[in-house]
């Protein structure tokens, strides 16, 4: 007799369930469910979710970590955000509540072209040119043309060279010939 007034006076503990979010791999639905072990949680979810196929897989939806053991289940915190995968699904990353998609990286290397003036009264303004290489290694190269006083001092300049070449080459041409003929 007193071991039955025992069990009914103090029942077991059972361990209190705690709250989770968990939604689907698209994210387009969300439900609440409360539950004390992985086992527990994983069993409310395909019911929950309607999910017939027993094997699933559950991550955390902000960074797509596996959860598959009770002791990480039991570290995370209450109203943990989870997403139940079902086979062949990945997680995606959001961004502002947007799935983004990762897109495959094709290529060897990437060249951009920044053109932009440090003062409204520059002539032509500025080129940036970066070249990133197997997503690793960047290089990057500024010329900056700073007025139209400079840029026409450099055309000159490369002007007269040209045309100092030219007469050089003119000269050794006309040299050659006088001793061929």
């Amino acid at each position: 007799v007193g071991a039955v007034t025992k069990q009914t006076l103090f029942p077991p503990l059972m361990p209190a369930g705690r709250p989770f979010r968990v939604s689907n791999a698209s994210r387009s639905s969300r439900k609440g469910i409360v539950a004390s072990s992985l086992q527990e949680l994983i069993s409310k979810t395909l019911d929950a979710f309607l999910i017939s196929a027993g094997i699933v897989t559950l991550v955390l939806e902000e960074d797509g970590t596996v959860v598959d053991t009770e002791e990480f289940f039991k570290s995370l915190d209450d109203n943990t955000h989870f997403m139940v995968l079902e086979k062949e699904q990945k997680w995606t990353q959001t961004r502002n509540g947007v799935a983004v998609r990762q897109k495959k990286k094709m290529g060897v290397a990437n060249i951009t072209f920044d053109l932009y003036k440090l003062n409204p009264k520059d002539f032509i303004g500025c080129l940036n040119i970066k070249a990133t290489f197997y997503e690793i290694y960047s290089v990057s190269y500024d010329i900056k043309c700073m007025g139209a006083k400079s840029v026409l001092r450099k055309v000159l300049q490369l002007m007269s060279h040209a045309a100092q070449i030219t007469g050089q080459f003119l000269l050794y041409t006309g040299t050659y010939m006088l001793q061929l003929m």
